[in-house]
Parts: C-alpha cells; sequence; structure tokens
C-alpha cells in the first residue's frame, strides 16, 4: 500500500479491516487502500444528523472520501457551510468551501456538488485566513475504538490538516471530532495504538448505532514541526510554505 511502513502494527490492523468488509461484503466496492465505502453510509449520516452537535453547528469540516458523500450532501441540505479538504493536499489552498449558495450560483444540484471531484470544479478553494471558524469535524476512518482511538489509511492527511487547523484558530480544544462506519470498522481499544500526533474521536455513527467515546486522549496542540516526516514536506506544498513561514517568524534578528 502507498502509505504503509509508517506503523507496522496499525498496517496490520488496517489490512484486517479491509480484509473483513471484503469477506463481508460490507464495502460498495474493494476497500483496500481506501476509507471504506462501507454498507450502510446513508443510514449512519442521517443518525449524525439527528445529533445535536450537528444541529447546532453551522460550519463543517469534512474529508472528501466516498462513504462521507452523504454526509457532506446532509451538510448542503442544511445550509451550513462546508470545508472539504483538497486530496492529499496538493494545493496552498488546500481546503474547499461549498456551500448551497456557491452550487447555485454554478447551477450545480447538491447531490452533485457532494461528490469530491465535482466539489473541487465548483467549489472555492480557500486559504486559511479565508475559513470561518469550524463547529464539528468529520474525519473518514478505517478502523475505530469506542475509547476514541482512529487510523485512517496511514498517510496521516487527517492529523495534519486537523492540526493546521488548530494552529490557525479554527478549531478548538473541544470542537467535536466525528466519523461513520461500518460496525466491523470497530475494533478492541487495545488493538490501535494511539501516538502523541494523532488525533481522537468524539463521537462515532454507524448505521446502528451513535457511540459517545469520552476520550481521554490528549489532543494535539497544533502543528508540530519535529513529526512531520520528509516526505510529507515533498508531496505537501501547504507545509514547506508554513515551515517557512514558521521559521522566518521564530528567527531572531542580533
Amino acid at each position: 500500500m502507498a502509505w504503509s511502513g509508517y506503523n507496522l502494527e496499525k498496517d496490520q490492523l488496517r489490512s484486517e479491516i479491509w480484509a473483513l468488509l471484503k469477506q463481508e461484503k460490507a464495502s460498495i466496492c474493494d476497500p483496500f487502500g481506501h476509507i471504506p465505502n462501507f454498507v450502510g453510509a446513508e443510514s449512519a449520516a442521517k443518525k449524525l444528523a439527528e445529533l445535536p452537535i450537528w444541529q447546532e453547528a453551522k460550519t463543517i469540516k469534512c474529508n472528501p472520501d466516498s462513504p462521507q458523500v452523504t454526509v457532506r450532501l446532509q451538510a448542503l441540505k442544511n445550509g451550513k457551510r462546508l470545508y472539504m479538504a483538497v486530496p492529499k493536499l496538493t494545493n496552498t489552498r488546500c481546503f474547499v468551501e461549498l456551500t448551497a449558495e456557491i452550487l447555485g450560483q454554478n447551477n450545480v444540484e447538491l447531490k452533485e456538488g457532494a461528490i469530491a471531484r465535482q466539489a473541487l470544479k465548483f467549489g472555492k478553494l480557500v486559504t486559511f485566513a479565508e475559513m470561518q471558524p469550524i463547529d464539528l469535524v468529520m474525519v473518514g476512518c478505517v478502523a475505530v475504538t469506542r475509547n476514541g482511538g482512529r487510523t485512517g489509511k496511514g498517510a496521516g492527511f487527517a492529523d495534519l490538516e486537523l492540526a493546521m487547523l488548530k494552529t490557525f484558530g479554527l478549531i478548538e480544544s473541544n470542537t467535536p471530532i466525528v466519523t461513520t462506519v461500518h460496525p466491523l470498522q470497530i475494533v478492541p481499544d487495545s488493538c490501535l495504538p494511539m501516538q502523541a500526533h494523532d488525533w481522537s474521536l468524539n463521537w462515532i455513527v454507524t448505521p446502528f448505532e451513535v457511540i459517545e467515546t469520552n476520550s481521554n486522549y490528549p489532543r494535539p496542540t497544533g502543528l508540530n514541526w519535529d513529526n512531520v516526516r520528509s516526505d510529507q514536506y515533498q508531496k505537501i506544498p501547504i507545509l514547506k510554505k508554513l515551515k517557512e513561514q514558521f521559521t522566518i517568524k521564530n528567527t531572531t534578528v542580533i
């Protein structure tokens, strides 16, 4: 897999979950290497929309993966401002802003605009300075635990996105972080080790259950440059730009 090799224990866990989902026919297509597009994703999105944390949120950050397309559509239908990360963070403006109004101006139906490739085409790419504070964060997961542990595909994009948003004051220490998954993606707490740079979940929603994790994992305070890998600097333009700004800001002229 493209992002394997950074944590062998998590690599093994992801492979087991992907294989299980495929074996049980619980994914829409081949789950290997992806945030699984699980059977029942639409039902999970509807359950999420019933929660007060969703109903009270005006601005939501969501991942661009297929299983959360119904979450993005629900946000647009509910009149919320939606920020979606640019896949692989390949643009220095690494989030795209979507609202029903923006899509309407382009004569794009909400259902179409909720699809990631269409969102990138018709949404508005924004800098951190152009973004509004975020009330709720949705992340994609391969495996989760009931105490808030999570892992994605292994590239670390979600953790970087959240660290950058925290650095720029766009999320707070108590901003809810949620995911929607298939029940087969829930594993025992001991199976999923969390590291200092990992962001844990506050809520897990399946097609059948809503889980409040009451996570006690410490939340990162922002970007930790010591944890950014060299390959991430090379492949993610915004990291290089932010590092240069950070270095200049913290250089003392003697």
